[in-house]
């Protein structure tokens, strides 16, 4: 069997969880979870092969066991402590920004002085922020969470996201609209989308359009103002406070149809990443766990039958998708289990 340490310090406990639940039961592989404080509180799971850490102590830790494939779910800081381990261990490392990974030290210098200076000061001085590229190149392998995108920058696909819900009977003379993530215009375009609701027709049918995450500060101001606008087949729900993971679970499995009005563009220290081409757009995974179809704008670039690219008759495409049938099988836990494990290997014999 395969002994395999799985590192998460800093931000993605959703993938942790999943590679967690992908593996336990595993009979070729053994995965050991180092997680820090933060995620460990998150997740809530007390399991024998899941151990409390931080970056004081896992290298030594990491000496005194001979692990076959070590994967670190996030590196977005701390980077000399990740340049150690890539330096000595067979590792693989988890993508999010994919032009992060290649930014050159000057591009990664000049970051500290455009936003959070205080926080990128400090990785300067102390956390080897400029070794961030180095690291990437020294891993053996860097990991990506979407195949298309995978594939199209010489990533190996790390499959992830597996459905692990049953869509519930929806109501025939009810379209329910999901649109999952916190209210901001930053990362979707939520104004767009506010015009296009006011020009939605009656055609004999009531909308329910949940706007699932945190609203707060123009946004909110505007769906205020928009609760008391739209016509009496449009209704708008919207939160004030961050959602637990229990009622978002509850509203999306609710739900007929997500709606991600993803921005082309975000930036991560302040370099610049495209969804759909260096950044994966965690809306996938939800469409993926719920087993929901979903419209993502012409810009993101999927191949999943299921992420419909927007139409410019949005209401009318939201009636077909809805009608459409979807086959989700193929993100079955089994499944999704066993291509890891398939993986797993690849990258254990790739390094033999």
């Amino acid at each position: 069997m395969k002994r395999i340490a799985y590192i998460e310090l800093d931000t993605h406990a959703e993938l942790a969880n999943n590679f967690y639940e992908l593996t336990k039961d595993s009979d070729e592989i053994s995965v050991d979870f180092y997680f820090s404080e933060k995620i460990f509180k998150f997740l809530k799971l007390e399991k024998e092969n899941i151990f409390l850490t931080d970056y004081s102590e896992l290298l030594e830790v990491l000496k005194k066991e001979k692990y076959d494939l070590i994967i670190i779910g996030t590196v977005h800081r701390h980077f000399n402590f990740y340049k150690a381990i890539v330096k000595k261990y067979n590792t693989a490392i988890v993508v999010h920004n994919l032009n992060f990974t290649k930014a050159s030290r000057w591009e990664l210098f000049k970051s500290i002085f455009k936003k959070d200076q205080q926080y990128r000061l400090k990785l300067f001085l102390k956390e080897g922020l400029l070794e961030a590229s180095k690291v990437y190149r020294k891993s053996k392998y860097l990991l990506g969470i979407d195949e298309l995108a995978s594939k199209q920058n010489n990533l190996n696909f790390l499959p992830i996201y597996f459905n692990q819900s049953d869509s519930q009977n929806l109501e025939n003379d009810l379209v329910r609209i999901v649109i999952p993530g916190a209210v901001s215009q930053t990362r979707r375009d939520y104004y767009s989308f506010f015009e296009k609701l006011k020009n939605f027709r009656n055609v004999n049918l009531n909308y329910e359009v949940i706007f699932l995450g945190k609203a707060s500060g123009e946004e909110l101001e505007i769906l205020n103002q928009l609760a008391d606008k739209l016509p009496q087949f449009i209704n708008i729900q919207y939160f004030e406070e961050k959602i637990k993971q229990d009622e978002f679970g509850k509203w999306m499995l609710q739900s007929d149809i997500l709606y991600c009005p993803i921005q082309t563009e975000t930036e991560f220290f302040s370099i610049k990443e495209i969804y759909g081409k260096t950044k994966i757009s965690g809306n996938i995974g939800d469409a993926i766990t719920y087993a929901k179809p979903a419209i993502f704008p012409s810009t993101y670039s999927s191949d999943l039958e299921f992420i419909n690219e927007e139409k410019e008759d949005l209401q009318t495409q939201i009636s077909e998708v809805r009608n459409q049938k979807f086959n989700f099988n193929n993100y079955s836990k089994e499944n999704i289990s066993k291509k890891i494990s398939i993986l797993v290997e690849t990258l254990i014999n790739k390094n033999t």
